[in-house]
């Protein structure tokens, strides 16, 4: 929204300035300013003052986008026409070329640039200015009129697509641009674009434009201006496409940021054959690995590379070689058909590897640049820190750090927590690797393994993810159309492509497996089926992709634990050396626990005991307990339940060994223990050797109409105070046991839901009275600690008159956010997707902890809690203890630890360690 500066009466009110030039070595922006002019444009202004080669341009703020977003486009345009006039005439200068001039015309893009990299979520108009008389005079003028009109063939097609609307009717339905360029190329007789002909190109611009005129009832326009105006709307209006906001909403990038417009003169990379355009990375953005590398094409404009029509070559010979090697391609063949950059524009290489290398030191960090060759003349069109896959990113941050890029701090606030988690998932057993059917390789596009069924569209992989079944995407290439489904599916595959396609670049960004370029798959969109050496793989047939190597497998593939790096350790370590917060693990079986100790775990943090009801045998005790018509009943079936979870707790203290175990007495409601079939139902009555009716009248009563807030948590012990003892005796026993191995036990006895001061002082006299009378039979003693659950509101507001009997608190977010929101967790996901969808809420209360509504209550009950003891520990056991947003709040409270799932505690440990940095005082 436009501001204004206020001023003295008889002042002039101050404009807001929307548009920033920049080119000739000049600019009015810089690396700082992005939230102003983007990534994009920000980058463009600061390698202008660095001297790069870049071609002249002017950005359009994100100030103007939300300026477009409140008040529409006819305001903005008369807000910014002046500027815009302005910005033109600084290319008019630069470049000698007048806008509209049917002689010397000035061509210009215009593209996106969000404050963060969003690949290919926004739109792009490149050769913008053409028309009937400008082509004319750009084939003049550059001496090449089939280049001339391949120009003006992609501005009406991408100006018809981006601006005008058309696009595939269906989801079945190939781009219509498209089917005319292929129906021009079978009639022609030839296999790529740029064997077309300048006849076959005038062609097919009169034919998109009948297309156009046909199918959206408009002409395709001629003035520049309006042109100009149109592309620009498009790049805002493309802010709140779909694609865009699904980008936003899975990266968590806000809405109000909006984007920015880089309008730029053109540089052709499809002039002639001495020009090219392509994308390089100063570093390996799938492995990390500190290789220069990227793809391009020689003849073709940007565009070409990442939407994977033609097959890109390699800028270094060292990448093209290994892509042969990939590619199964001699070295012959590869020097004649698909050389490097390097081999046949040694001197342009040269100064490409220059400018990679200056802006990496200048950046410190990987850098994703896009640049064109323009008859021999290098020009950068864009840098930008790259994406890169998790493993990646821990390796670069390492790699930099030993390197002296960047220092300690820098290294562990480089590495986004979240991305963590592709380290720690299962890669393909090597033993069934060795046996599995490889039916097709392509590119290595983004590491890792995935198995699941083949899906061709997008919305499908939606609706069968929703029905927990794993799938496959398979194109012939993706578009950002297809972002909702990438994210959802187990891996993608495509058959055309290279590694900076869109389906390379987004996987990566999503830590998600993809083979791309796979030219040995036909994909029939209209049967459904991929066909690999004439065999036939239909929607819902399973195969399996190696995203590291390229390989495609028939069928399912077995996986197994992956193998951590050294990198990864040493990152780790790091961490720990900068954190405050503690990272302890919700662990219920010793196997859990080990996992979660080779992660780093310091301890359990939560215990679920009622997850070992479940398992086995002892399912039958427990029930026996639960329908028991007496309390003799009950303590006949609990004792046979404690050598279940004594043996359980050994266990669990053996594997921690001097590490805290928090337990946490019986929670749920019991009829969750109760099967609701008549089957089941009749095999307890045929077990306890009763008839049905009497089951079904103790299920009956034990029905609840809201059971999460009923009969469960304390008030379980409360009213049956035997199962209490029974679960205390189980602990104590199994920690002396353990203790009288010479290993050192920390039992924290954790009571649950309490909303009163006597509901924990009563559960807190009984499990002390139960330990004391063990201590007597055993003659030995065990240190204990006792503590609760904060999980209710009353809870947290009364911490200072429960913590004076309590040596912990911990916080139970998951039940405290529903009852602080008045959400069922159960339920939420009926209303839930509509409120982040209308802005009602910025993320889902369960997944990030709500910092000002339930994190009140929980600050309020740090401090109270502390009031009343000083000495209190303070941890967060609600799945919010592995969210890097929820762990930094809990920094900032003052908690001691957080406690998540196993997978999730690096995850934790990062988040806490860049909790500490970005909060130094």
């Amino acid at each position: 929204m436009m501001t204004q500066t206020m001023a003295p009466k008889d002042a002039k009110t101050v404009k807001t300035k929307y548009i920033y030039t920049f080119g000739d070595g000049n600019a009015e922006g810089n690396a700082q300013m992005k939230n102003l002019l983007g990534g994009k444009g920000a980058n463009l202004c600061e390698m202008n003052r660095l001297g790069v080669p870049v071609p002249p341009g002017f950005v359009i703020t994100t100030e103007a986008c939300t300026r477009y977003t409140e008040k529409g486009r006819e305001d903005l345009m008369e807000a910014i026409r002046e500027e815009m006039e302005q910005g033109i005439a600084h290319l008019e200068q630069i470049m000698g070329t007048r806008f509209g001039d049917r002689e010397n015309p000035l061509l210009i893009s215009v593209r996106s640039g969000a404050r963060v990299s969003m690949p290919g979520m926004m739109d792009t108009v490149l050769n913008l200015g053409l028309n009937d008389d400008a082509v004319e005079g750009l084939s003049q003028r550059s001496g090449e009129s089939r280049f001339a009109w391949d120009a003006y063939r992609r501005f009406v097609q991408m100006y018809g697509d981006v601006v005008m609307g058309l696009k595939p009717e269906s989801k079945e339905d190939e781009d219509p641009f498209e089917v005319l360029i292929d129906e021009m190329k079978k009639k022609r007789g030839v296999a790529n674009d740029n064997q077309l002909t300048t006849s076959d190109l005038k062609k097919l611009v009169l034919q998109f434009k009948e297309l156009i005129l046909q199918r959206t009832g408009e002409e395709f326009p001629t003035d520049p201006w309006e042109q100009l105006q149109g592309a620009v709307s498009a790049v805002f209006e493309s802010w709140n496409n779909e694609r865009a906001q699904v980008y936003r909403s899975l990266n968590g990038i806000p809405e109000h940021w909006g984007t920015a417009v880089n309008v730029q003169a053109m540089v052709y990379g499809n002039l002639n054959d001495n020009s090219a355009t392509g994308v390089a990375f100063t570093r390996d953005a799938g492995t990390g690995e500190d290789l220069f590398n990227g793809e391009f094409l020689v003849n073709a404009q940007g565009e070409d590379v990442v939407a994977g029509i033609r097959t890109p070559q390699q800028i270094t010979l060292e990448g093209s070689r290994r892509w042969a090697e990939l590619a199964k391609i001699t070295e012959e063949v590869r020097r004649e058909k698909y050389p490097s950059l390097e081999e046949i524009m040694p001197e342009v290489y040269r100064e490409l590897a220059a400018i990679e290398t200056r802006l990496e030191n200048h950046y410190a960090d990987m850098q994703d640049l896009e640049f064109t060759i323009q008859d021999g003349k290098l020009w950068i069109l864009q840098t930008r820190n790259g994406k890169r896959t998790g493993a990646a990113m821990v390796k670069i941050a390492v790699d930099m750090l030993n390197q002296g890029m960047i220092d300690e701090k820098t290294a562990v606030l480089r590495v986004d927590p979240h991305r963590l988690d592709e380290l720690l998932h299962p890669v393909f057993d090597p033993t069934a690797i060795k046996s599995a059917n490889v039916i097709a390789k392509g590119l290595p596009a983004s590491p890792g393994a995935a198995t699941g069924q083949v899906v061709f569209f997008a919305d499908d992989a939606e609706s069968w993810a929703e029905n927990n079944k794993p799938t496959i995407l398979v194109r012939m290439e993706t578009s950002p159309e297809d972002l909702r489904g990438m994210s959802v599916a187990k891996g993608i595959l495509t058959a055309r492509g290279g590694m900076t396609s869109h389906a390379a670049v987004v996987a990566r960004g999503m830590g998600k497996c993809c083979v791309s370029g796979a030219g040995a798959i036909h994909v029939d969109y209209r049967a459904r089926t991929m066909t690999v050496d004439g065999q036939t793989f239909r929607e819902g047939d399973w195969i399996s992709l190696n995203g590291s190597t390229g390989e495609v497998y028939e069928g399912r593939i077995i996986t197994q634990e992956p193998a951590l790096s050294g990198d990864f350790g040493k990152l780790m370590k790091l961490a720990d050396k900068y954190t405050r917060l503690e990272v302890r693990t919700n662990a219920d079986t010793p196997e859990d626990a080990a996992t979660a100790l080779r992660f780093g775990a310091r301890g359990i943090g939560l215990c679920r005991t009622e997850h070992m009801f479940f398992e086995g045998e002892r399912i039958i005790p427990m029930r026996e307990m639960i329908l028991a018509a007496d309390e003799t009943g009950r303590r006949t079936a609990l004792d046979k339940l404690l050598v279940f979870q004594r043996e359980d707790f050994r266990g669990l203290f053996e594997t921690m060994h001097d590490l805290p175990v928090t337990i946490r007495l019986l929670d749920p409601p019991l009829h969750e223990f109760i099967p609701h079939d008549e089957a089941g139902q009749r095999e307890i009555a045929d077990d306890m050797g009763v008839s049905l009716e009497v089951i079904k009248d103790k299920i009956e009563e034990l029905k609840e109409a809201n059971p999460m807030m009923g009969h469960r948590g304390c008030r379980l012990g409360i009213t049956y105070p035997e199962i209490t003892e029974m679960q205390v005796r189980a602990i104590i026993e199994a920690a002396l046991d353990v203790k009288m191995k010479g290993i050192r036990v920390i039992p924290e006895i954790m009571v649950p839901l309490v909303s009163k001061v006597k509901e924990f002082e009563a559960q807190k006299n009984l499990i002390e009275a139960t330990a004391e009378t063990i201590f007597a039979e055993r003659n030995e003693r065990v240190e204990y600690q006792i503590g609760t659950m904060v999980e209710t509101p009353r809870a947290a507001m009364l911490a200072d008159y429960i913590s004076p009997n309590a040596h912990f608190f911990s916080f139970g977010t998951n039940d405290l956010t529903q009852m602080t929101f008045g959400y069922s967790r159960d339920d939420a996901s009926k209303f839930l997707p509509i409120y982040l969808k209308q802005g009602l809420l910025d993320h889902d209360p369960f997944e990030e902890i709500d910092q000002y509504g339930v994190g009140g209550l929980v600050q309020i009950a740090v401090e109270r809690g502390r009031k009343g003891n000083p000495n209190l520990s303070l941890g967060l056991c609600g799945e919010h203890g592995g969210n890097p947003a929820s762990v930094d709040f809990c920094h900032r409270v003052g908690l001691d630890y957080v406690s998540c799932s196993p997978y999730r505690v690096p995850i934790a440990r990062l988040a806490a360690a860049q909790a500490s940095l970005k909060n130094e005082k």
